[in-house]
């Protein structure tokens, strides 16, 4: 194996801890010594060890004089746990292969920094974008301090999310809606608005054979109108579920459905929910990271202010009509073709019939003249 290979392994490893360690980012390290790896370990869930020590506790002999390989730079603070680039340097490590550096204030070049101080030899940069878009989610919130946000809509070849009675199940078929699972399991929350809640009554909930975890609700409600016999409110107690609610907001029952164990989050929708300011909120909460999964309403909303980083969008083999039949992006719109958002570095899914594309939302607009 060459040392890219050793790195992809590394790389490989930090995927184990998707939807667990939130909001650390994904760590994967490889000890290799005479052209064999001695060790591997990752970064298994927040508040627990990280990449580094796991991969010298799973070591199968002494470790001295080979080398690391991780795919991000080693921390030099004391946090939940202790500096990984001292452990490294205790245990005689020869050199270290970085893939990315840490964007973490408290780490910034110092873990690097520090190893070589020590006499460790460094080098960084190997398969750095693999290993950036693996923790773009981290990436983002360490230094914004607002959650990475993505939006997620299936739609009809037609363009339509809904039929025009609102019948909604099920658009795409069962392999896209287990994907949209995996999704739920990679980002710590999750955000509806209410008439998804009225009309579809979601649980809003990971539902996979594999350990996962669920993610913080967030239900956009400004006149509580959230129904008694909701999922979302019978569950309420079972995961963590906030109702985003106006300041004037009637306090009789938000009282009410605080017993009923949701949190409520005051912030002000009036004329307009401020999704810049609500971001802020959500950051300030630990949620790093957020699946806007309607409806129209929310999504032109997100869209608008500039919030969302990233769309996984369905497309299945149907078409409904319907001039009533909902779409996925409503408000005003774009009023001109060559403003419209745009989506980058696009790939592809096919989920049997199911087309998902998959794409990063356009920070700037295009300004050719049409």
């Amino acid at each position: 194996m060459n040392k890219q290979a050793y790195m992809k392994r590394a790389i490989d490893l930090a995927n184990q801890g998707i939807g667990f360690v939130n909001p650390n980012p994904l760590v994967g390290a490889v000890i290799v010594k005479n052209g064999k790896i001695i060790g591997e370990g990752y970064h298994m869930c927040f508040g627990e060890a990280h990449a580094e020590v796991n991969a010298f506790l799973n070591a199968t002999e002494d470790v001295e004089g080979a080398e690391m390989y991780v795919t991000l730079e080693p921390c030099s603070h004391y946090g939940k746990t202790p500096p990984c680039a001292l452990k490294i340097i205790e245990k005689k490590i020869k050199k270290v292969y970085v893939s990315s550096k840490d964007p973490n204030p408290l780490v910034a070049g110092r873990g690097i920094e520090l190893l070589k101080h020590a006499g460790i030899e460094v080098e960084s940069g190997l398969l750095e974008d693999v290993s950036k878009k693996q923790n773009e989610v981290f990436f983002k919130y360490i230094q914004e301090k607002v959650p990475f946000v993505a939006m997620k809509y299936a739609m009809t070849l037609d363009g339509k999310i809904a039929t025009s009675t609102k019948d909604s199940k099920w658009i795409t078929n069962e392999k896209s809606r287990a994907f949209v699972h995996d999704l739920r399991n990679q980002y710590m929350g999750i955000m509806v608005g209410i008439n998804t809640v009225v009309f579809d009554d979601p649980m809003l909930d990971v539902r996979r054979l594999i350990p996962s975890r669920n993610p913080v609700r967030f239900i956009v409600d400004p006149h509580l109108r959230i129904p008694e016999s909701s999922k979302i409110l019978q569950t309420a107690h079972e995961q963590k579920t906030y109702i985003i609610t106006d300041l004037n907001a009637d306090k009789t029952k938000i009282n009410q459905l605080e017993k009923r164990g949701l949190k409520i989050l005051l912030t002000s929708t009036k004329p307009n929910l401020d999704m810049q300011h609500l971001m802020k909120e959500i950051g300030s909460l630990g949620i790093d990271s957020l699946l806007i999964e309607g409806g129209s309403y929310l999504h032109a909303k997100a869209l608008e202010a500039g919030i969302v980083d990233k769309a996984y969008v369905f497309i299945a083999p149907k078409i409904i009509g319907g001039l009533e039949a909902p779409s996925p992006v409503g408000g005003t719109g774009i009023q001109l073709m060559k403003d419209a958002i745009k989506l980058n570095n696009i790939t592809y899914q096919v989920f049997d019939q199911d087309i998902m594309i998959e794409g990063y939302i356009s920070k700037e607009k295009d300004t050719q003249n049409i």
